[in-house]
């Protein structure tokens, strides 16, 4: 009986596989276990790498292909893009045309968001442990937000964006698409950064920056502007 039991629970959760096969993929992988101890929702299949042999074996699970497999993949599947890089993340999503993908939101057990009604997340969004989330924040789709960041209230954050361990972003913030900020950032209140603009790590943004630049430095000067 409890075997049986067990083969119910299995089959009734939601097959999932990590587009992503190098570090933060294995980070993501440990969410996903996280997130399986408090509600058994997720079956682990493995990973999909374009840059990676199929059937390379990582931390005990195949990696299954590239963008080729996953788009003859034939039964429903839940896909995580755990690609730091903001571009790379966008053109992957594109490139996925298999109706029977989907890309679910990961919120690691530990995080803290205040009264859900009030905050919007978006789609494929990874939101890692230890990360708080205050109230009126709109996070939208592809969004990752790494170890301990924090979003202040009234705060908006494009998609595809990707904050690095323990960024503090303040309130009324407007952060626009593909944006990379590195690790230990910190974005003070009431300004906005462009599209596609690149926060160097331990910067303090103090004011608003132009899409397609990089800034760095305490506080954040832009250094160079993007192709």
């Amino acid at each position: 009986m409890l075997q049986w039991n067990h083969l119910k629970v299995v089959n009734s959760m939601k097959k999932i596989a990590i587009f992503g096969a190098g570090g933060f993929g294995r980070e993501v992988h440990s969410l996903i276990e996280q997130i399986n101890k408090t509600v058994r929702e997720y079956n682990f299949i493995g990973y999909f790498d374009d840059g990676i042999e199929k059937g390379t074996i990582i931390n005990g699970y195949p990696v299954l292909g590239g963008i080729k497999e996953l788009n003859n993949y034939i039964t429903e599947l839940d896909i995580v893009l755990a690609i730091g890089n903001p571009e790379i993340k966008r053109k992957v999503h594109e490139k996925i045309k298999n109706i029977n993908i989907t890309f679910p939101t990961l919120i690691h057990p530990s995080v803290l968001i205040g009264n859900r009604k009030y905050n919007h997340i978006g789609n494929g969004c990874i939101i890692c442990a230890g990360v708080m989330i205050t109230i009126n924040t709109i996070i939208n789709d592809f969004v990752i937000l790494n170890l301990s960041c924090t979003v202040g209230h009234d705060t908006v954050i494009g998609k595809y964006t990707s904050f690095m361990p323990t960024v503090n972003i303040s309130g009324e913030v407007n952060i626009g698409e593909g944006v990379y900020v590195g690790t230990g950032a910190k974005i003070i209140n009431q300004i906005e950064i462009g599209n596609n603009t690149i926060v160097g790590a331990g910067a303090v943004v103090s004011k608003s920056l132009p899409s397609n630049c990089t800034a760095v430095g305490v506080p954040a000067k832009v250094i160079k502007f993007n192709q």
